[in-house]
């Protein structure tokens, strides 16, 4: 019987790289219905703890079910309220500021050709159209009721995975084979994105809580509205600390002046700064194993293939991909160089051993050296 040939590394490295791109195409493909999922997922994954411990004071599982239903579905609501009323108020003092930024424009715009700069008088107010924010609020405002449907479809699939929760690690046990190995990597997998959307959830709500005091202090209109917009954008890394001071700090050069503009920006730094860099990471201790270059990926990979859910997700998506290929030692390399920095020491291979028996003799120390054949000799002479 004659068998057929191994492939060779590169076929091999040819027909893996086929298999990736045929599932990312596939997730691609079903985007809408696995942004959701996913979504529903870590709100079940952070939603665990608090129905194990009503669990454990005694509430029946449909209880305790029932509770973080009514507080989900509570705080989606008036997030839902809050974010509506904001952006009709928005809508309607939209023309005022437009008039303001187009003057503005202007101004910058002649500025710009007495430095040198030709045809900054034309360029500026097309680059900086104000209709745009207008097609932005009214598109949102026309989505509102597929935004309230997809919310509501993530709470029902958060119900139905909290109901498959305490039998799902035997479940997975079984279908699997896992070892214990595979066990305490799940674990660590599931404990990882649950301290990781907990602690970026309060760190969140603490700076939406920062600006929107700043914002009321300096008096710019919809203050509530520009908090909740940080709220999220603080979910997306490396960029969206960037784009949440872009809108307020425009409406405050609009609404009253240049100087109260740079006092915005420079509110929103220190609060991003303090929060972002200096409480958060003390909180979050030694992190998650991710690198800033595997961050910048992910949140280009996971925005591409799911849109703005997958951007809010791309830190416990990245953490879930370096996990999944640190399981096997085709993968390992790939989270390695995606994981943290390597300190020199780990990174340092250890010295190359002896085996034994392979004939190398081991210097002897100075008190005990081994005598030559030949003062072996001298010292039998001397003793007859």
């Amino acid at each position: 019987m004659r068998s057929n040939p191994p492939f060779s590394p590169p076929a091999r490295g040819l027909i893996v790289a086929g298999a990736l791109a045929l599932v990312v195409g596939l997730m691609k493909v079903a985007a809408p219905i696995l942004a959701p999922l996913l979504l529903a997922v870590f709100t079940a994954i952070v939603a665990t703890p608090a129905l194990r411990w009503m669990r454990g004071l005694g509430m029946p599982k449909w209880g305790a079910l029932v509770v973080i239903t009514f507080v989900l579905l509570d705080i989606g609501s008036l997030f839902a309220l809050v974010t509506t009323g904001a952006l009709e108020g928005f809508r309607d003092s939209l023309p005022t500021y437009q008039e303001r930024f187009m003057l503005l424009s202007e101004e910058l715009g002649g500025w710009l050709e007495g430095v040198g700069v030709s045809g900054s008088r034309e360029a500026i107010p097309d680059l900086l159209d104000p209709g745009m924010a207008m097609i932005a609020v009214r598109l949102l405002l026309s989505n509102a009721s597929g935004i309230f449907a997809t919310g509501l479809l993530v709470l029902i699939a958060v119900i139905f995975i909290l109901l498959e929760a305490p039998a799902l690690p035997a479940k997975l046990k079984v279908a699997f084979h896992l070892t214990q190995e595979g066990e305490a990597r799940l674990q660590r997998l599931l404990g990882n994105i649950n301290r990781y959307m907990l602690i970026k959830s309060l760190t969140s709500l603490g700076t939406a809580l920062a600006i929107w005091i700043l914002l009321l202090v300096l008096g710019i209109d919809f203050a509530v509205l520009w908090a909740v917009l940080a709220f999220f954008l603080n979910f997306v890394p490396v960029v969206g600390n960037i784009l949440m001071m872009i809108p307020p700090v425009l409406l405050a050069l609009v609404q009253t002046d240049l100087q109260t503009a740079l006092l915005v920006a420079l509110g929103y730094l220190v609060i991003n700064t303090l929060i972002g860099n200096v409480l958060e990471p003390r909180i979050m201790g030694r992190g998650l194993g991710i690198s800033t270059l595997a961050v910048f990926i992910g949140l280009l990979l996971w925005g591409w293939l799911f849109g703005t859910l997958g951007m809010f997700l791309a830190v416990p998506l990245t953490t879930a991909l370096i996990i999944a290929l640190d399981a096997s030692t085709h993968t390992r390399p790939l989270a390695i160089l995606l994981g943290p920095e390597i300190r020199p020491e780990v990174a340092q291979p250890p010295a190359p051993q002896e085996p034994p028996g392979s004939g190398r003799l081991d210097p002897a120390p100075p008190d005990q050296a081994q005598p030559l054949p030949g003062d072996e000799r001298k010292d039998t002479q001397q003793d007859q």
